[in-house]
């Protein structure tokens, strides 16, 4: 067993993800009645899911519970920057939409909403959305409730100073986050799974009707990734950020943009955040926050 996954764990996850993609496509092909496969995706996909609300939970009031607060200006400047690099990332989106409109066909007429009546409306939405039920938070994914029910029981926590509490969950949320990290291990399949699904129900004509909203998406991203990104922390940190960012993008961004949860990716992050010499006490509370 130890030598098999040994030979597993050798190449770099986004190999494995490619190849279980080609395959993926592959079977989709040639073998659309090996149904099995796809459940391998929805497998994939739902233990994501399940798991990455319980890990922000756990890691945020971990972190808060845990952390001394030296510097707090940090984390008002990483908030404004979350805020700011969205909000951009936004506008190109909203750019590249208008300058390349994609019509798509969806396979069920979409369910009329009507629009809120105003601002204020929208403001009691939301914070009836953030104070809801922390049970039905973890279950519905609301990260909104989630971070804001998180962060009172870990200022709760610090404010009690129990070391046996910190400490506990300290232990929980390292041990969800080993479990994620074993989810994400298993991407391949998932991917594999993904593709095949995709592939075997709508045939090859999936990557001619939906290929310009890919490359648009995609397209986006990149713009967004390699100039908008770059010119904020270029600005920021006084130096050429580009060999920073594609560090970032190979031993982080790859991995989020296959297995499609950032929330997931947390513990990519953070093992990338220690690799690179940052305070554990300001990302720990940073990344899970983003």
């Amino acid at each position: 067993m130890e030598k098999i996954l040994k030979i597993w764990n050798k190449p770099s996850l986004v190999l494995k993800i490619l190849i279980g993609l080609i395959i993926g496509c592959l079977l989709g092909i040639f073998a659309p009645g090996a149904t099995f496969v796809g459940g391998l995706g929805t497998l994939f996909v739902g233990a994501l899911k399940s798991v990455a609300p319980i890990l922000v939970f756990f890691l945020v009031m971990s972190s808060l519970a845990n952390a001394s607060f030296t510097d707090k200006k940090k984390f008002g400047t990483v908030i404004f920057l979350y805020l700011f690099s969205t909000l951009l990332a936004a506008i190109c989106a909203v750019f590249a939409a208008k300058l390349f409109p994609v019509t798509i066909v969806l396979a069920e007429s979409t369910e009329e909403l009507s629009a809120p009546s105003g601002i204020g409306e929208v403001l009691k939405n939301l914070f009836l959305n953030i104070v809801s039920n922390p049970v039905a938070a973890l279950a519905n994914a609301n990260y909104l409730s989630i971070l804001f029910w998180s962060i009172c029981l870990g200022l709760g926590l610090k404010s009690i100073d129990s070391e046996h509490g910190k400490a506990g969950m300290k232990v929980i949320s390292e041990a969800i986050t080993k479990i994620v990290r074993g989810i994400i291990s298993l991407a391949p399949f998932g991917i594999m799974g993904i593709v095949f699904e995709t592939v075997s129900t709508n045939g090859l004509s999936i990557f001619t009707s939906y290929g310009k909203l890919i490359l648009l998406l995609v397209g986006t991203m990149l713009f967004t990734a390699l100039i908008v990104n770059p010119l904020i922390v270029g600005i920021c940190l006084r130096h050429n950020p580009y060999p920073l960012l594609f560090k970032c993008l190979k031993e982080s961004g790859l991995t989020a943009f296959f297995t499609r949860s950032s929330a997931a990716n947390i513990p990519v992050n953070m093992a990338l955040c220690e690799k690179l010499g940052l305070d554990r006490e300001f990302y720990s509370v940073s990344i899970p926050l983003g």
